[in-house]
């Protein structure tokens, strides 16, 4: 949430043409009661693209499913992993899968709503139900409600005592977890999440599962997305530089201004880019300090452009 924007996601398409992206997650409240068109509009180049929403009323997600559908999303996902105390707290996100007959419900007027395809990302477990025949429940519970694609953050989710940044690091990677649902649900699309820092890493495991989930990498070292048309899909496709990416990503920031958007917008999520490269640190300086005190700030994006040439 609040990283993955719309902003983001163009500059990722322009990395790679191939990968499915996913929105941040959208609860059902923002989306009904909200700015609907802050959430739902984007750009026709960053798809595929999935929708991702948090809720747990079966009735709100159907509507919101329709909302998603009529946007032109290519997926609606539920998520069913977010361990944030302010999520728990209106019955979403990793507690959900206490109560998979609910989650099943969810899923079951979803499909009824929509057309497109309703996929979960969860956990392998919380705290109190984090036994392997609890996660059987929920998955098979899951898939007799109709879904077929389940993304699986490899990691039990604890639900008191941990900010969400813990639970992304102290409870331990069970990998094996994962690949032995996959064994016990073979007819399932199982996609594996967590701890892969390399493309290598995915490539390991598309091995074994039928695909894989990039989070915070994909964020941090964005770059990475470059080659995962060539190493994943097709080893013809091109790699785009970092050089071509910012000047082929400037007039989409210069249609951002003119809107009356703000640059910091866009150069927030640049910052990835800066790695392997010698100027890396001139560059994160230029757009995470100097341009905020610049009265030309689109020459020294210019300039912050140009310390990639070759690159």
């Amino acid at each position: 949430m609040d990283w993955t924007d719309r902003h983001f996601r163009f500059f990722a398409r322009l990395l790679s043409k191939q990968a499915l992206l996913y929105t941040e997650m959208v609860t059902t409240g923002a989306l009904l009661h909200g700015d609907q068109a802050r959430f739902l509009n984007h750009e026709p180049a960053e798809q595929p693209l999935a929708l991702q929403l948090g809720g747990s009323v079966p009735a709100e997600l159907a509507r919101c499913a329709r909302l998603g559908e009529a946007a032109g999303y290519a997926e609606i996902n539920l998520n069913a992993g977010c361990p944030s105390d302010r999520v728990q707290n209106n019955m979403i996100g990793a507690c959900l899968m206490a109560h998979p007959e609910r989650v099943a419900d969810c899923i079951k007027a979803m499909r009824d709503a929509t057309s497109l395809e309703i996929t979960v990302k969860h956990r392998i477990g919380i705290n109190g139900r984090d036994s392997y025949t609890e996660l059987c429940d929920f998955v098979g519970q899951l898939q007799e409600a109709g879904c077929q694609t389940f993304i699986v953050h490899a990691r039990i989710a604890i639900l008191e005592g941990l900010s969400p940044k813990q639970n992304r690091e102290i409870p331990p990677l069970r990998h094996e977890v994962a690949a032995q649902l996959k064994q016990d649900f073979p007819d399932l699309e199982l996609i594996l999440n967590g701890g892969l820092k390399t493309l290598e890493d995915c490539q390991k495991q598309l091995g074994v599962f039928d695909g894989v989930m990039v989070g915070r990498e994909a964020y941090q070292n964005s770059y990475m997305l470059a080659y995962v048309d060539q190493l994943l899909f097709d080893p013809d496709s091109p790699v785009i530089s970092r050089h071509a990416a910012l000047l082929a990503l400037r007039p989409y920031i210069v249609r951002h201004l003119a809107a009356g958007g703000a640059l910091h917008h866009m150069t927030r999520h640049l910052l990835g880019l800066a790695h392997g490269f010698p100027g890396a640190r001139r560059f994160r300086q230029l757009l995470s300090a100097d341009i905020h005190q610049s009265s030309s700030p689109l020459a020294l994006l210019d300039q912050a452009t140009e310390l990639l040439t070759g690159y």
